[in-house]
């Protein structure tokens, strides 16, 4: 049974009347009141993350020179951008990292390089304010003479800056282990050998997509908050799972769902945009996302009182080097949050990669934005897809000439 539209909540959010709680508070109410009551109270839940994102980067359109130049190559602090499309159009990856050999002919790159600088690092301080070495090689034609261009930029004196993230809101991810004799460095820091550590990515039960298991909340088109401004959900997200072996209470027991995001730079804050680097992986970029999820149904409440202990994440060994690596089961973000796990009979620390602290301001900082009329909510234009597989690549596949 509908409770309320999106448009009633919407009306009552102009009128300063809605009433929003982050998930943390909802999961404390039902606790008290149950489902029901909860539901009937609340108008907007607000949920948050803040941890690497690293399929996330930046457009950037610089605006034409004189006389024009048609950028095929360009650094941004030395940071390289991609710059295949038009003329005065980059993307800038958040993992993206300096061109060494370019660095080596080049000393006026190597000045103030630093191995640990990425493309994130380099969003972080355009979102910032502040100013950013750009370097372009350009490919000559008639109507794009120039070769060679150099300048100083911020976000002010360019055209649009706008994170675009192919592969955002994972709605579960993995524990990662190293059973192994030597130290890695992976996506999930450093994982020490025999069992030393283990790391977790995911802030559990107040994670966006975790309270709407099944996506009936969110869709294409959906607003959000994103690097401290608005942004929107604009597709699937790459390597989307919606297949996901789940839970009775339709939670993923690994990688499933995920969102591309979109948003303009220009209006975030580098407070929730922070670029950082993993030692002898490379560059990767932390954000700040909150979800709303309007609370149209009971089952919107329902699936926001999911607990920490009832959620699960796979314990993944990386020591093996394969696509497909040996699990030590299932274990849950309850467990995980406690700071140990026990492996084999081994008592294994935990850390984690994202921050609850800051996942919970995001939630804090959403609510505020909708009970002062700052934020509305948009209705989906359509559903994300709920039949997605995975499909690996392989190499050992016959390769048939037709020649």
């Amino acid at each position: 049974m509908t409770l309320r539209t999106i448009a009633e909540i919407n009306d009552k959010i102009s009128r300063g009347q809605a009433v929003a709680w982050t998930v943390e508070e909802v999961k404390a109410k039902v606790s008290d009141l149950g489902v029901r009551s909860v539901a009937q109270q609340v108008d907007v839940v607000t949920t948050g993350t803040f941890e690497p994102m690293e399929s996330t980067g930046a457009m950037i359109n610089l605006g034409h020179t004189d006389p024009p130049i048609k950028i095929r190559q360009c650094w941004l602090d030395g940071i390289p951008a991609y710059a295949a499309f038009g003329a005065v159009d980059l993307y800038l990856g958040a993992t993206a990292t300096a061109d060494y050999n370019l660095q080596e002919s080049d000393p006026n790159l190597r000045e103030g390089i630093s191995g640990e600088k990425g493309g994130g690092h380099v969003i972080e301080d355009l979102i910032a304010g502040k100013s950013v070495q750009l370097r372009a090689i350009g490919q000559k034609t008639d109507c794009y003479p120039r070769a060679l261009w150099e300048n100083t930029i911020t976000k002010d004196n360019i055209n649009q800056f706008y994170l675009f993230n192919p592969r955002n809101l994972y709605q579960n991810f993995i524990v990662g282990v190293n059973g192994g004799d030597r130290t890695l460095y992976t996506y999930l820091g450093a994982l020490q050998p025999r069992l030393g550590n283990a790391v977790y990515s995911n802030p559990g039960a107040i994670s966006p997509l975790l309270n709407d298991p099944d996506l009936s909340s969110v869709g294409i088109g959906s607003k959000i908050f994103l690097g401290g401004g608005i942004g929107y959900i604009a597709w699937e997200g790459t390597q989307h799972f919606p297949l996901q072996k789940r839970l009775p209470n339709r939670t993923p027991i690994g990688p499933a769902a995920t969102v591309a995001l979109i948003g303009d730079a220009k209006q975030m804050n580098a407070h929730w945009v922070r670029g950082c680097h993993f030692r002898n992986y490379g560059p990767s970029i932390m954000l700040g996302v909150g979800v709303p999820l309007p609370v149209t149904t009971e089952e919107v409440i329902k699936n926001c009182s999911v607990l920490d202990q009832n959620i699960v994440a796979p314990v993944i060994d990386f020591s093996i080097p394969r696509r497909v690596r040996p699990t030590f089961g299932l274990v849950s973000y309850e467990q995980l949050q406690k700071g140990r796990l026990t492996i084999d009979s081994k008592s294994v620390r935990v850390a984690p990669l994202a921050s609850k602290h800051r996942s919970l301001m995001v939630a804090e900082e959403l609510k505020r934005w909708i009970e002062t009329g700052k934020f509305t909510l948009t209705e989906p234009v359509a559903s994300l897809p709920s039949d997605r597989t995975f499909m690996p690549q392989d190499t050992n596949r016959s390769i048939i000439s037709l020649d």
